[in-house]
C-alpha cells in the first residue's frame, strides 16, 4: 500500500472540497491514485457532499429511540437547511437510524472525533503513557503506541466514526454524505443524549442480594 503524504491530502482536498479524512482514506484506498480517489470518493457520495458541507443547517428534526422493554433511551438533534427536507421521508428516517445506532453504541460520547477537546486527550494521553506494558520501551516509541492508542480510542467514542449498524461497510458520518449528496443538503447531526435505565443509582444492598438470589434460584 503507497504511502499517502500530508501534499497529496492537500491537493486532493482542493480539487474536490473534500474534508481532510476523507481524502486521506481516499487515497489510501486508491494507493495514492489521485484520480482513484476522485473516482472512490463519487461512488461513495462524499465529493458532492463536500460541496454544500459549509452550509448553515439551522432546520432538521428531534428524533427519538425507545429500545424494547424501556430500558434505554435515546434523544438526538439532527440539522438540515430547510423545513421541506426536514418533513421528508428520507432525512426523517436518517434522524431514526442515528437514533438507534447511538442506542447500540454504549461507548460513544462525542458526535465527531473533532468534538474532543485537547484536555481530555492530553488526559488520556497521560495515562496512556504510564501503561505497565510500555514501561521498558523508548521514549520515542512509546509516545507513538500512547497516541495511537489515544487515537483509537477517540474514534471508538465518535458517532460518525462507528460503522453503520444497517451497513457494516460504512460508517455513520459514510451514510451521512451519501444523504447530503442524495438530498442535496448540509446535514448536520449537533448533539444527543443517551439514557440507560437506573445509571449512576446505587442499587439498595437488600434489592440487590434478592435479586441475585432470584436470579440464581434461591440461595439454599
Amino acid at each position: 500500500m503507497a504511502e499517502v503524504t500530508a501534499q497529496q491530502v492537500k491537493e486532493l482536498r482542493d480539487k474536490t472540497g473534500v474534508g481532510i479524512n476523507d481524502c486521506k482514506k481516499a487515497l489510501v484506498e486508491s494507493d495514492g491514485d489521485t484520480d482513484k480517489a476522485i473516482e472512490f470518493l463519487r461512488k461513495k457520495g462524499i465529493m458532492k457532499a463536500g460541496k454544500v458541507k459549509d452550509k448553515v443547517a439551522t432546520e432538521g428534526l428531534v428524533g427519538s429511540y425507545i429500545h424494547t422493554g424501556g430500558r434505554i433511551g435515546v434523544l438526538v438533534e439532527v440539522n438540515c437547511q430547510t423545513d421541506f427536507v426536514a418533513k421528508g421521508e428520507e432525512f426523517q428516517q436518517l434522524v431514526k437510524d442515528i437514533a438507534m445506532q447511538i442506542a447500540a453504541s454504549p461507548n460513544v460520547e462525542y458526535v465527531a472525533a473533532s468534538d474532543v477537546s485537547d484536555e481530555v486527550k492530553a488526559q488520556e494521553l497521560a495515562l496512556e503513557l504510564q501503561r505497565e506494558d510500555l514501561a521498558s520501551k523508548p521514549e520515542k516509541i512509546r509516545s507513538q503506541i500512547a497516541q495511537g492508542r489515544v487515537d483509537k480510542l477517540i474514534k471508538e467514542r465518535a458517532l460518525l466514526e462507528q460503522p453503520f449498524i444497517k451497513d457494516q461497510s460504512i460508517s455513520v458520518g459514510e451514510l451521512v454524505d451519501q444523504k447530503i449528496a442524495k438530498i442535496g443538503e448540509n446535514i448536520k447531526v449537533r448533539r444527543f443524549a443517551r439514557f440507560v435505565l437506573g445509571e449512576g443509582l446505587e442499587k439498595d444492598q437488600k434489592s440487590f442480594a434478592e435479586e441475585v438470589a432470584a436470579q440464581t434460584g434461591g440461595l439454599g
